[in-house]
């Protein structure tokens, strides 16, 4: 009889054996998108995709016999080691509306008094990226500790008040081009600082300073053509997706900017009315992860 796991809230349950996970099947708690693993499977798969397990009709598959779930570097079983999983796959996030209200609104308070800001980050982040779940690896977690940015988080604020003073206004266009070198380093960190099961995905972001600079800079310029920028984020989208590396699987974002267009403006007017927020965000965020795809390298998916 085969024994089964499932990913829930980002994080490993099981092993079931087979007649107590028909019944969490036959309860709802795992769902037709829950990602669920048993012996002998490349990879977590999400229910739907078995045949026989969700749905009603017949008992789950019989799997042969296989290694465990997990790996010793931290990942889930993708048959082939490294820094990567088998199989295809879009993201998904999954987070409670009260949750997110309650989180965010310490996240602005707290950043009201400046100082606690870059532990705060990393709070909120910690939170947010335990909501996203991959395919093959739905433990995601982040590692970083406040203490990497602090230097970087009151520089900034430093510069920022010293150029305040002195007017200039090309410094201020210093200003921002150091603000944007900045961010390029934060997103280096945050995705060198991604895990699974606590232990390092070894992920890398290689998009180069001058390319992070220009897509932003660009995507500035776009905003007075009134729709253009749309075009831009889904461009900037993919090349950021490309730039990351240390996984087996392609990551490609399918979303058009078309897509992106009409799906800001319906977010725009309804954010204006304040309470859907917390629906909009994780709307929109669910939308930007269906569209990440986890390709094997030179398949069509990921051309």
């Amino acid at each position: 009889m085969a024994s089964w796991f499932y990913a829930s809230e980002g994080k490993q349950q099981g092993p079931f054996p087979e007649g107590q996970f028909r019944d969490l099947v036959a309860q709802g708690v795992v769902r037709p998108d829950t990602l669920v693993w048993s012996e002998g499977m490349a990879g977590w798969q999400k229910a739907a995709e078995i045949p026989g397990l969700v749905g009603g009709g017949g008992a789950p598959p019989m799997i042969p016999a296989g290694g465990p779930p997990m790996m010793g570097s931290g990942g889930y079983a993708d048959g082939g080691g490294g820094g990567g999983v088998g199989g295809a796959g879009s993201l998904a996030v999954d987070f409670g509306i009260l949750e997110f209200t309650w989180r965010t609104l310490v996240l602005l308070i707290g950043s009201c008094f400046v100082i606690p800001v870059p532990w705060l980050f990393v709070w909120y982040t910690k939170w947010i990226v335990s909501c996203v779940k991959v395919p093959g690896r739905p433990n995601l977690s982040f590692t970083g500790n406040a203490m990497a940015i602090v230097p970087w988080f009151f520089g900034f604020i430093v510069l920022a008040i010293a150029i305040g003073f002195i007017g200039s206004q090309l410094l201020s266009n210093l200003l921002f081009i150091v603000q944007l070198v900045l961010y390029w380093l934060l997103v280096k960190w945050m995705v060198a600082n991604l895990a699974s099961n606590g232990q390092p995905l070894g992920l890398s972001f290689t998009g180069s300073i001058w390319a992070y600079v220009g897509w932003n800079l660009l995507f500035a310029i776009s905003i007075i053509t009134i729709v253009g920028w749309a075009w831009v984020a889904a461009a900037q989208m993919r090349w950021f997706c490309r730039s990351i590396e240390g996984t087996r699987r392609e990551i490609v974002f399918k979303g058009s900017g078309l897509d992106i267009l009409w799906r800001g403006i319906v977010a725009a007017i309804l954010c204006s009315l304040i309470i859907p927020i917390p629906w909009v965000y994780r709307w929109i965020m669910n939308w930007f992860a269906s569209e990440t795809i986890l390709a094997p390298r030179g398949s069509q998916a990921a051309m």
